[in-house]
């Protein structure tokens, strides 16, 4: 017997940790934490990243790990919460795994999360804003014969459980009201390898609502890494594309299933 299989495909700084937080709280899943970024990182090093302590005994190479998912999956249930940019293309050649997956996606506003992004590494490359490669890999899966549920953080800040909710519905997993709160001190055992990314969703004991302006102070602070890095509008103007088709995809999702 097998069990599902639930990926969650983020970029970086989507509020993808206090997702999985949710999900961790179920307490009905075998989570992991972006297993596929030992392959981008550590296999092939195909970008360098600040605040990421190796765990020797974690697989590095794709196959690896995919198949630790596998394996994982024969006893119980698994979530995984992932970049894009890991495993783009790879994953789209690979059927099998492809199709035994049940996709989502999460975006967030650009701005705010190459803001965020920068102030935490100001050295991280176009690829890694993530949003291009979640495209790519939303439209190859549609392709392929999916229909994976897109999710907007800011949207989830807003109704934690009407969003997230609609998602979990549409994986097949029922309802689990206690998820959405966590005790404060209790952090997952493999957040510690990437903790300094974490420090505030580790802290907390919930996901809040959005405080009035927060767009106003998201392009605020975009305003001003770009001052110190022109380069960032340029990325930016590059992504706005993927990212508007996803949100059209979300904003249509919500309509059609509330």
């Amino acid at each position: 017997m097998s069990f599902p299989i639930i990926a969650l495909w983020a970029h970086p700084r989507s509020m993808s940790t206090a997702t999985e937080r949710v999900m961790r709280e179920r307490g009905d899943l075998d989570c992991a934490h972006e297993p596929f970024m030992y392959d981008y990182y550590v296999e092939r090093g195909a970008g360098v990243t600040p605040h990421f302590d190796v765990q020797e005994d974690h697989p590095a190479a794709y196959d690896d790990i995919r198949d630790m998912l596998l394996r994982r999956a024969e006893t119980r249930g698994v979530f995984f919460k992932d970049m894009s940019y890991y495993v783009m293309p790879r994953l789209l050649e690979d059927a099998r795994f492809r199709d035994r997956v049940r996709h989502a996606f999460l975006i967030r506003n650009p701005e705010a999360a190459i803001a965020s992004y920068y102030r935490l590494d100001p050295n991280f490359s176009e690829e890694e804003i993530g949003i291009t490669a979640q495209w790519e890999h939303y439209d190859g899966l549609c392709a392929a014969g999916h229909d994976p549920v897109v999710l907007i953080s800011e949207a989830i800040r807003d109704a934690p459980a009407r969003e997230i909710g609609r998602w979990w519905r549409s994986v097949g997993l029922g309802a689990a009201p206690h998820a959405f709160e966590w005790e404060g001190d209790a952090i997952p055992d493999d957040w510690e390898q990437v903790g300094a990314w974490h420090g505030a969703v580790s802290q907390s004991t919930g996901i809040r609502p959005m405080e009035p302006g927060h767009e106003a102070r998201a392009h605020e602070k975009f305003e001003r890494a770009a001052e110190e890095a022109p380069h960032l509008r340029d990325w930016l103007a590059r992504l706005r594309g993927p990212y508007e088709r996803l949100r059209a995809v979300a904003e249509r999702q919500q309509a059609e299933n509330g």
